[in-house]
């Protein structure tokens, strides 16, 4: 894989992590979000690496942004999606419909 593409995916990576890191924090899991950052900080080394060592190419900054909005999109409509079925009100009243008593 070419370092385009790899950037890409990185980026989605990384914003799915950074959506579970929000997570984290806000659930106050001390030792787990702790550990989220540490991956996190060295995707981003890596990542600043590769920038860095072809900075006069805005391409691969733009690759990397773009897998980074994705990622963002997709771990917000996954975590939108979880809680939709915690807060559904009708998944009550499917429940009681289907169970005899």
């Amino acid at each position: 894989m070419n370092n385009f593409m790899a950037l890409f995916f990185i980026g989605i990576l990384e914003m799915l992590i950074v959506t579970a890191w929000t997570k984290l924090v806000t659930k106050t899991k001390i030792l787990a979000s702790g550990v989220v950052t540490m991956v996190n900080v060295l995707i981003w080394y890596y990542v600043l690496q590769r920038i860095i060592n072809d900075i006069s190419n805005w391409q691969i900054a733009f690759k990397y942004a773009l897998g980074c909005s994705l990622g963002t999109v997709i771990s917000t409509y996954i975590f939108y999606l979880r809680e939709q079925k915690k807060i559904n009100p009708f998944s009550q009243i499917n429940n009681t419909e289907t169970k005899k008593p």
